[in-house]
């Protein structure tokens, strides 16, 4: 950890990777390898900043690499965002694609993402220049084809475009207090330099174009793929070999991709880990609730079992980690209301039995609990 003061007068924490990465892993299950080429990169990327503080000794000025992820929803790609802005002390706004158009249209300008970090960090321009920007729902910003052009593109090719400059690095304009931009208005310019850029988005769909360029589907011959994934389909997930050529396939211009050189891609939970969500990190829901529970003197716990249906259930809702929450809270709901009174002056203890996941979801959650 190397703590240093950039030209701008912000203290910057420098932590190396492998710290950035065991911080994560207190957080956030699964997904090694993209939590790796995470923390290198926004290692790197502050150390950039630091050395170009002092480029008037240096040969060489570094340019920033922003990251593009791919995966489902509810597999913790904000969640890993979020974790390393706190742990580098430094603001970040996760801000949402599909709200924003082209300059002149209904809806956000792009430089409402702009207005949403320095909100973040109580207007303080300095702190924002060096702060960390999501970009959510990417993927939503590909090309439609020729035949869905019946009006103009302004969600699409035309956000890509406006996005361009302030993704590399520019003076931007933002209005004071947010909003849409006025002639006569007084502007606050914020130069995007050393904000660390971070677009993500689910990619639905994109696995059929790696296919089509592996020919993993082809019959018969050699398909070019390796024989590692050949050798093993069950573990071949197609969004590890994602390159910039299926993203300008799958609909993100030329321009757009070049400003993101970093590609990584989150996979979806297994059961396994779905398990682990519920008890291992720091804030596991599950030591949320035991929490809650022990104000009101209850030892609140669950059986293997129960946390195997659990994991079961939000596997079929397909809603990744954040489907867990949902199951909980309709479980917690009914023990809440049972057990917690602020009277009792003795601990006792509940144990959460498959069989009581099973009735307190039953309702809700039929179709998704076998009999």
């Amino acid at each position: 950890m190397i703590e240093k003061e950039s030209q701008s007068g912000n203290s910057i924490t420098l932590y190396s990777p492998k710290e950035i990465k065991a911080h994560l892993d207190e957080y956030i299950i699964g997904q090694d390898e993209a939590k790796k080429i995470l923390s290198v990169a926004v290692y790197n990327h502050y150390k950039r900043i630091l050395l170009n503080d002092n480029a008037e000794n240096e040969s060489v000025t570094v340019e920033k690499s922003n990251i593009l992820m791919a995966g489902p929803t509810g597999c913790g790609k904000s969640a890993m965002i979020k974790c390393i802005a706190d742990f580098l002390g430094v603001p970040c706004y996760i801000a949402d694609a599909t709200s924003l158009t082209q300059a002149g249209y209904v809806g956000d300008d792009v430089e409402s993402i702009l207005s949403g970090l320095l909100r973040n960090c109580n207007y303080c321009v300095p702190v924002a220049e060096c702060g960390i920007i999501a970009i959510d729902e990417v993927d939503k910003l590909a090309k439609r084809g020729a035949s869905e052009h019946i009006s103009r593109d302004v969600v699409g090719e035309g956000v890509q475009q406006a996005l361009l400059k302030m993704v590399e690095g520019d003076l931007v304009g933002v209005p004071p207090q947010e909003g849409r931009k006025h002639p006569d208005q007084q502007l606050i310019y914020i130069n995007t330099k050393n904000i660390l850029f971070i677009g993500t988005g689910a990619f639905s769909g994109m696995d059929e174009i790696i296919n089509r360029r592996l020919n993993i589907n082809r019959i018969g011959f050699d398909t070019g793929v390796s024989k590692r994934t050949s050798s093993k389909k069950k573990d071949y997930n197609p969004y590890d070999y994602m390159c910039q050529e299926d993203l300008r396939s799958y609909g993100l211009i030329p321009e757009f991709i070049g400003r993101f050189p970093i590609v990584t891609n989150i996979n979806g939970l297994s059961k396994d880990e779905l398990k682990r969500i519920l008890l291992e990190p720091k804030n596991a829901i599950i030591k949320q609730f035991q929490r809650m529970m022990e104000l009101d003197n209850i030892n609140f716990s669950f059986t293997d079992k129960a946390l195997d249906l659990i994991a079961d259930i939000a596997i079929k809702l397909g809603t990744g980690a954040r489907g867990l929450r949902s199951i909980m809270e309709n479980i917690w709901t009914e023990y809440v209301y049972e057990y917690c009174d602020d009277k009792r002056e003795e601990k006792i203890d509940v144990v959460v039995t498959d069989k009581d996941v099973k009735k307190h979801l039953n309702e809700r959650f039929a179709k998704y609990i076998e009999k």
